[in-house]
């Protein structure tokens, strides 16, 4: 039995699928806006990605047999960076920090001194999976008088807190859309600089005919105007996500995304504090990733049965447990994108309160609930 299939005259339309080709000239635009997004006039590539593609190209990009890199590690990442630079064949100086601060521009300029032959620093701007930050401004200013080439992942603090990509010396810097911007996650872009880009020419071990290849894009796509073939086919939906993303930002203001985000870190900690049994993994506020709130579990408490308490509560509040060796004490509140809100951050400290009481600790919810709300009042009139 022959089954007829519908054909392309009677089967509907469908919003996702059947699209009209994005355009040249609507990519480029898209690119335009997340370079100014980035406060940058470096040539932006939007890769079509997670953002771990970018981020390991640039590695691989710029980086070859006889570099020396400092890698900046305040979290996973920057461990991760450390196995990429190394099989790149390049020496590598860990500057480790605890992951209950950040790391400082002194300490920095102290390795850079201590070891001239550095000429590439990767560094992450935010970790949320650790929940701290780390203070770029200054950071760059020593690795540009250094000489050395700056790669930030600026993943998780785009859009969340500033971003001054030309101001603060980086040549690499790294975004993706699925935290703070409230968008897709499987594209992401790299902004590259005139030093990166020669770096990066110079490089004979440098990615090509790679989708890890930055210089495919720059010759085939920038270099040539942006208007000839892209290297790789679009991945359309995404980068209308991202387009779309955009636009939500420019509607609500980038100044007020930024405040709405810091407003839910500074609730969140200071409702999680007043809780009574629950300490902040980052000491100091300043410290604090406006992204994510990482907490330390009481004594005798397992973080991961405690966030899954929370998620009995309320299933909708944005709780998840730690990974790795962290697992059994830190707990992590993600308040980013479209849970950075004034309703998510009591939600959240509720859920957290009920969990800790079927476990057997103390919560005091109203004066969590309060704190909270004395918070985010005070940080929107900073």
């Amino acid at each position: 039995m022959t089954v007829s299939q519908p054909s392309s005259a009677t089967r509907s339309p469908h919003p996702l699928l059947d699209l009209p080709p994005l355009t040249a000239p609507r990519f480029a635009a898209i690119e335009d806006r997340v370079a100014a997004l980035l406060r940058t006039r470096n040539d932006v590539l939007i890769t079509q990605g997670e953002a771990l593609l970018p981020l390991e190209a640039a590695i691989r990009s710029a980086v070859r047999p006889g570099s020396t890199a400092l890698n900046v590690v305040t979290g996973p990442y920057g461990e991760t960076f450390g196995g990429w630079l190394r099989s790149c064949g390049a020496t590598v100086v860990d500057l480790v920090a605890p992951f209950e601060g950040a790391v400082s521009a002194e300490r920095v300029a102290g390795a850079l001194q201590d070891h001239p032959e550095i000429d590439f620093v990767s560094l992450v701007h935010a970790e949320a999976a650790t929940g701290n930050t780390n203070p770029v401004a200054g950071i760059g200013a020593a690795v540009r008088a250094h000489g050395a080439l700056l790669m930030l992942d600026a993943v998780a603090s785009v859009a969340a807190e500033p971003l001054e990509t030309d101001a603060w010396g980086v040549d690499l810097c790294v975004i993706g859309g699925q935290k703070a911007m409230g968008g897709p996650a499987g594209v992401s872009a790299v902004a590259v600089s005139d030093r990166a880009w020669q770096r990066i020419t110079d490089n004979p071990q440098a990615p090509r005919r790679s989708y890890l290849s930055l210089l495919d894009w720059k010759e085939r796509w920038t270099d040539a105007g942006r208007t000839a073939l892209l290297p790789h086919a679009p991945a359309q939906l995404e980068m209308l996500a991202l387009e779309a993303c955009l636009d939500r930002i420019d509607a609500e203001g980038l100044d007020a995304v930024i405040a709405r985000h810091r407003a839910a870190s500074a609730a969140t900690r200071a409702g999680a504090r007043a809780l009574g049994s629950l300490g902040c993994f980052v000491v100091r506020d300043q410290d604090a990733a406006p992204v994510a709130t990482t907490l330390r579990a009481p004594a005798g408490v397992d973080a991961r049965e405690l966030a899954a308490a929370a998620l009995r509560s309320n299933p909708a509040v944005p709780v998840q447990a730690a990974a790795g060796a962290l697992a059994k004490e830190m707990l992590r509140v993600n308040h980013y994108g479209p849970a950075a809100t004034r309703s998510t951050v009591p939600a959240t400290l509720r859920a957290l309160a009920d969990g800790l009481t079927a476990l057997g600790a103390a919560a005091d919810a109203s004066a969590a609930a309060q704190a909270a709300d004395e918070a985010w009042e005070a940080a929107l009139a900073r």
